[in-house]
């Protein structure tokens, strides 16, 4: 456990501390508010390539949602069968259904890395952390916007990154139009529940913690949502149809009356 907080520190925590403070050398007046923009779209660089691979995932798997939601309703009563067509369906076109969380994944231990950070990062006490090539600024001042970016902000930005958080989530949520099946309209009523709860909770856990942090997240979501509608916006290819795939008008009972005791099938004209 010990040699792990280490390696961590070694590799994520220093590294990024001296960043931050080389940033907070670099801007005017030293403030650490524009430190942390940089800093958060620096890191959203380099994970870049990782992070565009996740949400063609993510594009893929809204696409393909209808044809998914057909299958799941064809072997919605052999559950073995449903995940052997499921993943020879991933596989045909492509599909890693946990590609999606990869981001999910690398942000989580920066995210905590960057909560230390910008708590021992914020003052001048820590400069002992530093590279010796790392400039010292003379003071660092954490006045951004009119907060103070070392104590907790309620409102202003984490009610922003609950915002873009709820806008994030909204272009992952399939369009109820395109499932077929209880299983499915299940899945987006869940999807669509969690589009309203994770701002919520946005908004709760960043109420409790240094505005440094509500700000990198406000940013880094930004970024993501930006991201997103540019990969959204692209046209699908590669996308196979599956034989499962289920229609409304297949779904649809042609309608039976009795006339002089013989039965007659009536289909409406659409």
């Amino acid at each position: 456990m010990a040699s792990m907080k280490y390696i961590i520190k070694l590799i994520l925590y220093k590294p990024l501390f001296n960043a931050l403070i080389f940033l907070v050398w670099l801007m005017p007046y030293h403030n650490v508010g524009l430190a942390i923009i940089i800093l958060t779209v620096i890191i959203r660089l380099i994970l870049l390539p990782s992070s565009m691979k996740a949400t063609r995932q993510q594009k893929r798997m809204r696409d393909l949602q209808p044809e998914i939601s057909a299958l799941q309703e064809k072997f919605k009563g052999d559950k073995q069968k449903q995940s052997q067509e499921l993943m020879a369906f991933y596989k045909k076109n492509d599909v890693n259904p946990l590609g999606a969380c990869l981001p999910l994944l690398i942000q989580l231990p920066i995210l905590l890395v960057l909560y230390y950070v910008f708590i021992n990062g914020l003052n001048t006490s820590r400069f002992d952390l530093l590279y010796q090539f790392t400039p010292r600024p003379e003071y660092i001042n954490t006045w951004f916007l009119g907060l103070d970016l070392g104590k907790p902000d309620k409102f202003i930005l984490p009610v922003i990154a609950g915002i873009l958080q709820y806008f994030q989530s909204r272009q992952l949520t399939p369009p109820s139009s395109n499932t077929n099946g209880k299983g499915a309209e299940m899945q987006v009523m869940i999807s669509k529940q969690m589009m309203y709860l994770m701002p919520v909770f946005t908004v709760l856990i960043a109420g409790r913690l240094p505005a440094a942090l509500p700000l990198y997240w406000a940013v880094t979501t930004l970024f993501a949502v930006v991201q997103q509608w540019w990969v959204f916006s692209r046209p699908s290819d590669g996308i196979s149809k599956s034989k499962f795939q289920i229609s409304k008008k297949a779904k649809e009972k042609p309608a039976t009356t009795k006339k002089h005791g013989v039965e007659v099938t009536v289909r409406k004209k659409k």
